[in-house]
């Protein structure tokens, strides 16, 4: 494992504007803010930095511009979200390129990411041509029932930094194909990566005014400006729990729609008898996408301390063999975390293991910058008490925990171990026995389980959590759900004489 020297990288030209009715504009201050490239420290383009005024600016034009969006037809909302996706798989390599240079990930995995963020908007093109409704004559016979769905109405959608580009299609899709116009924040971390959507939205023929982007360096002031303005109906945001929480708690004062995509503790179980391949392949690509900063990514490895010698040198083995470095160099693994507190972050917590008497089998130590990198690092025996096992470590970590037990009392024990935690996201487990594989998953206080695998993720599929892990779902048919309000008819039906 080593640390290899990074290029210096031209990103294209990219727009670097607040993107409001369908034009670039300065924040009204003239403010601006830098964006770096996480693997070298270099400044890569400085971004408009908007403040509450520029906010409000924006989300009237949104709710001005919701009744003639919500007027057109699902056809012609599916068509621009069509065009979209065959605009952004076309344009791959820049938009895999822009991610990769603002926040680090490896440049294999930004295409991936471009490929799955592609996938929302084919996915929602074709859900927005059937937004269904009922008919029904009541029980009484006496009324005839028509129940419509409508757009919710102007949305306030807020995206993290690891996943710029899918994190925002899974929320401008189904806004889109329902018919909401939206106020966009992404991170200020990664702010290229949606500007670059919005004007690929722009090319779609999407209409002015239907999406509008805000960058800023004061989230709090921009998004509660939008969350208390009583123009906006719903909320989207995908971050940590206690911003999260922040969100309902304002929501509440306007009863607003919300969609809460919150912080995870994901569980990952190894059984005695699962076949130690599978699984080792399941928790590299749960623990190692996206270089562990993913909500995700497994956070506490139980393996049954039948297997877990085998199982910890040979995961060990693999880990130790990631080639970490820029993003952008060929034959790079593992790239940086995206910012310095990031890697302190990690340190601290690996630290704290280590301190209470976990044993460090490869890693374990900070590198040397440029760039915010931190190793692949194994712990194994990782004790109940140690921070990690409460705390996100949104890194290159794995934690592995021995359990014990015999047939279902082991199962038990486990999934009580994986279930002792405020958050539910996800949870995997790796076993050789369908009827211990549906007894472990239905245990699981979760939202989504990967059974010997390590990827949940799917457009086709309702992604979310419970708990406080999150409300609602993005993606699959109930996605477009969270776009869309309910009402009903009732009209008497008139007897014959």
């Amino acid at each position: 494992m080593t640390t290899i020297e990074t290029p210096r990288l031209v990103v294209p030209d990219l727009p670097t504007d607040l993107f409001v009715g369908g034009s670039w504009v300065s924040a009204a201050s003239g403010r601006r803010f830098d964006v770096e490239n996480p693997a070298t420290g270099e400044i890569i383009a400085t971004v408009a930095d908007a403040g509450a005024g520029d906010a409000l600016e924006a989300l009237r034009v949104a709710a001005s511009t919701q009744a003639a969006w919500a007027a057109t037809s699902p056809r012609s909302r599916s068509e621009i979200l069509y065009r979209a996706y065959e605009l952004i798989t076309a344009r791959a390599d820049e938009f895999a390129t822009v991610m990769t240079t603002e926040m680090g990930k490896p440049y294999p995995e930004a295409r991936g990411e471009v490929a799955y963020g592609a996938e929302f908007f084919r996915w929602f093109a074709e859900e927005a041509v059937r937004i269904g409704g009922d008919h029904f004559v009541t029980p009484d016979g006496n009324n005839r029932v028509v129940v419509r769905h409508r757009p919710v109405g102007p949305c306030v959608l807020v995206t993290p930094w690891n996943f710029p580009l899918a994190m925002g299609t899974r929320k401008i899709g189904p806004a889109i194909a329902a018919g909401c116009t939206m106020v966009f924040k992404p991170a200020e971390l990664t702010p290229l990566t949606s500007l670059l959507l919005a004007d690929v939205l722009r090319e779609a023929g999407l209409p002015d005014g239907v999406l509008n982007v805000v960058t800023t360096t004061d989230p709090g002031d921009v998004v509660g400006a939008w969350m208390s303005s009583g123009l906006a109906r719903k909320v989207s945001f995908t971050g940590s729990t206690a911003v999260g929480k922040l969100l309902l708690h304002q929501a509440s004062d306007t009863v607003m729609r919300t969609s809460m995509e919150l912080g995870g503790n994901a569980p990952f179980i190894v059984c005695d008898d699962a076949d130690l391949n599978t699984a080792l392949d399941a928790v590299m690509v749960a623990k190692m996408r996206n270089t562990g900063q993913a909500c995700t990514a497994a956070n506490r490895i139980f393996v049954h301390r039948g297997v877990i010698d085998e199982f910890a040198e040979l995961l060990t083995r693999r880990m130790s063999a990631l080639r970490v470095g820029d993003g952008m160099v060929e034959g790079t693994d593992v790239g940086p975390l995206v910012e310095r507190k990031a890697v302190d972050k990690v340190a601290e917590l690996v630290d704290d293991a280590v301190s209470r008497g976990a044993t460090v089998l490869c890693g374990g130590t900070r590198l040397d910058g440029p760039g915010h990198f931190y190793p692949p690092t194994v712990l194994r025996d990782v004790r109940p008490d140690s921070a990690l096992m409460s705390a996100e470590i949104f890194g290159p970590v794995a934690a592995l925990i021995p359990f014990d037990g015999d047939g279902d009392e082991a199962d038990d024990a486990v999934v009580e171990l994986a279930n002792a935690t405020p958050a539910g996201l996800v949870g995997y487990v790796c076993s050789r026995d369908a009827e211990r594989l549906d007894a472990i998953s239905s245990g699981l206080a979760v939202g989504m389980v990967g059974v010997n695998t390590g990827l949940v993720s799917n457009p086709a599929a309702p992604f979310g959590g419970i708990k406080e892990s999150g409300l609602g779902r993005e993606g699959g048919r109930l996605g477009i759900e969270e776009f869309l309000d309910v009402t009903y008819t009732s009209t008497p039906i008139r007897r014959r004489r």
